[in-house]
C-alpha cells in the first residue's frame, strides 16, 4: 500500500493503520507466526515506523491486545444500554456474545488466545489478559448489582467461566450455539441466586 507522491503523511493515521494490520494478522494467525516485516508490508509502512511507534514487536502485541480489549468492552457496554438494567441486561450480554460467535472469521477471543500463546513469557503481554478478564468481572458485577444480587462477585466469576468456556468451545467447533447453552445456564444461576436472596428475607 505505497503512499502516493505529494501526499502528506499523517503519523497518527499511519500508526492506526499499523495497529489495525497487527490486530487483524495476529488474530488470524497468532502472534508467533506473524513478523514485523509482514505487518509493515500489510500496513504500507516501514519497519522503522513500527519500531518508532511501538518500540518492539512485544510493544506492538501489547498495543494490539489493548485495542482488542478496549473494543470488545466498549461494544458490550454500548449495546447493553439498549436493554433495561436488571436480569434481562445480564442475559443480554450472552445474547451479544452469541452474535459475536456467529460472525464470519470468528476465532475466539484474541486476548485469551494470545495468553495461551505467550504463557511462558512475562511482562505486559501476560498482564493484559488478566486485566481483560478483570474488566469482564467488573462488568458482570455491575450488571448483577443492578439486577439486585446481594453478593455479585461469586456469581460474576461463575458467569465469566461460562462466557470463556463458550468462547473457547465455539472457536474450536465453529458452532455458535454454545452461547445459547451458556445463556440457559446463566438463567439457572440467576434464578438460584434470586431464590436464595428471597429465602433470606424475614417477615
Amino acid at each position: 500500500m505505497p503512499v502516493k507522491a505529494g501526499t502528506t503523511i499523517d503519523p497518527r493515521a499511519t500508526r492506526a493503520r499499523v495497529l489495525a494490520s497487527a490486530v487483524q494478522l495476529f488474530y488470524e494467525r497468532g502472534v508467533h507466526d506473524v513478523g514485523v516485516d509482514e505487518i509493515a508490508q500489510h500496513a504500507g509502512a516501514s519497519k522503522l515506523t513500527i519500531y518508532r511507534n511501538f518500540g518492539s514487536k512485544d510493544g506492538l502485541v501489547e498495543a494490539a491486545l489493548q485495542d482488542r480489549s478496549d473494543r470488545i468492552h466498549f461494544w458490550l457496554a454500548d449495546r447493553l444500554t439498549a436493554t433495561p438494567a436488571g436480569r434481562e441486561r445480564v442475559l443480554a450480554l450472552f445474547d451479544l456474545l452469541t452474535v459475536w460467535y456467529a460472525r464470519d472469521g470468528y476465532r475466539g477471543c484474541a486476548v485469551v488466545n494470545t495468553a495461551v500463546e505467550t504463557r511462558h513469557q512475562d511482562g505486559p503481554v501476560r498482564q493484559l489478559p488478566r486485566l481483560h478478564l478483570a474488566r469482564y468481572r467488573e462488568l458482570l458485577e455491575r450488571l448483577l448489582t443492578e439486577a439486585g444480587i446481594d453478593r455479585p462477585a461469586p456469581l460474576a466469576r461463575r458467569l465469566l467461566i461460562l462466557i470463556e468456556g463458550a468462547t473457547t468451545i465455539t472457536a474450536i467447533d465453529g458452532e455458535p450455539s454454545a452461547g445459547e447453552d451458556a445463556r440457559a445456564t446463566a438463567e439457572l444461576l440467576l434464578d438460584a441466586a434470586a431464590g436464595g436472596a428471597a429465602e433470606g428475607v424475614g417477615c
